[in-house]
């Protein structure tokens, strides 16, 4: 590495740190005196708020670390702008890439960074920290979920599950309904079962009555009674509850399973909006390359005294815009104007484009 990279390299990373924890102190800080009536009205412990925290902190990384990533930048060039060092740079030879090299080597490690940070650690903190906060807003320790009520899920073979009972602990389920529906989505079977009950392998069903349709919806035989039967469901319980996640608590490889068992089942609206969180989990970990792109030319384009505020305001400035087409087009996306791919890469692409256009008419 030459001594300019590392000079360079050295201020970014200064930077870099440097706000990653003022703002995660400040988060922690606020939070803790917004919710301090709360957190003293249910006595909650220090290890508690400990663990909370500790678990928030890969949260509090990624959606942080864009913003430190574009400070880091405006303020290193803009310094060095601000020193003529840039002048000396250019005179020396070195066109615009040259010199910014370092900074966006940096901004792609950062974003494979957070890209394995969100599906690696990011689910689990969130799911770890849910429960944390139920346990701290109840005033008691939740050790396993009792029960789970009104289960509604997916499966595979186009089915569709309603279970008015569900108990992890002992793999167990009561009041099931199951629907299952044909290629177009014409109802072609229904079990009703009092209990079902998880064993070797095996769902066994109690009391289950089993309905067979015609394409018009209509009995074709006699139901079918059955006291106790072994019922072919490929899911297992684990299944029922991973599916049962939010989107956040899902790594990529549970998303995809999920989205690939929902592919036939017809819930148009809802396999759209589980493709565009899939395709943001590769999108979303570009800001922090892209957003240094968008400041580095600002930050050569500054006068000798626009460095300190000027710097944080035109950082706010380029990051609020940003993440403003980021949401139009998300939200589009999800009510249907756009594709999925393209709702989720339609921010990254133009900032993208106007970055490298900005660049490019640097003198």
């Amino acid at each position: 590495m030459r001594i300019l990279d590392r000079y360079i390299l050295k201020h970014i990373l200064s930077i870099f740190f440097s706000c990653i924890f003022i703002f995660l102190f400040l988060y922690i800080i606020i939070d803790i005196l917004s919710h301090l009536e709360d957190i003293l009205k249910q006595q909650v412990t220090f290890k508690l708020l400990w663990q909370y925290y500790l678990a928030y902190l890969p949260i509090m990384f990624v959606q942080m670390s864009p913003f430190a990533c574009l400070l880091s930048t405006l303020y290193t060039f803009g310094k060095l702008n601000h020193n003529n060092e840039i002048i000396a740079m250019r005179s020396s030879g070195l066109n615009i890439y040259q010199v910014s090299k370092t900074a966006i080597i940096f901004g792609i490690i950062i974003s494979i960074f957070v890209f394995l940070v969100n599906d690696r650690l990011l689910p689990q903190s969130a799911a770890f920290t849910q429960r944390i906060k139920e346990q701290m807003e109840s005033g008691r320790v939740k050790l396993k979920e009792e029960s789970i009520q009104n289960l509604c899920i997916y499966g595979l073979r186009n089915r569709l599950f309603f279970i008015n009972k569900f108990i992890p602990a002992k793999n167990t389920m009561e009041g099931i309904v199951i629907l299952e529906h044909d290629e177009q989505q014409n109802l072609i079977k229904k079990i009703v079962a009092n209990k079902g009950v998880y064993e070797d392998n095996l769902w066994k069903f109690y009391q289950s009555i089993t309905y067979n349709f015609d394409r018009n919806g209509q009995i074709i035989q006699e139901p079918i009674y059955f006291e106790e039967e072994i019922v072919a469901i490929p899911e297992k319980p684990a299944d029922f509850m991973n599916q049962r996640q939010r989107t956040e608590f899902m790594n990529i490889a549970t998303l995809e399973d999920y989205l690939w068992k929902l592919s036939r089942s017809g819930a148009s609206t809802v396999i759209r909006n589980l493709k565009i969180d899939l395709y943001q989990r590769f999108t979303a970990p570009l800001s922090s390359i892209i957003i240094i792109l968008l400041g580095i030319p600002f930050s050569f384009m500054m006068r000798r005294r626009s460095t300190g505020l000027s710097s944080i305001g035109i950082s706010i400035m380029v990051g609020f815009l940003y993440y403003i087409v980021d949401a139009i087009s998300i939200a589009l996306g999800r009510g249907g104007l756009l594709m999925p791919i393209m709702a989720a890469s339609l921010s990254h692409i133009t900032a993208l484009l106007y970055s490298i256009y900005l660049i490019r008419t640097l003198p």
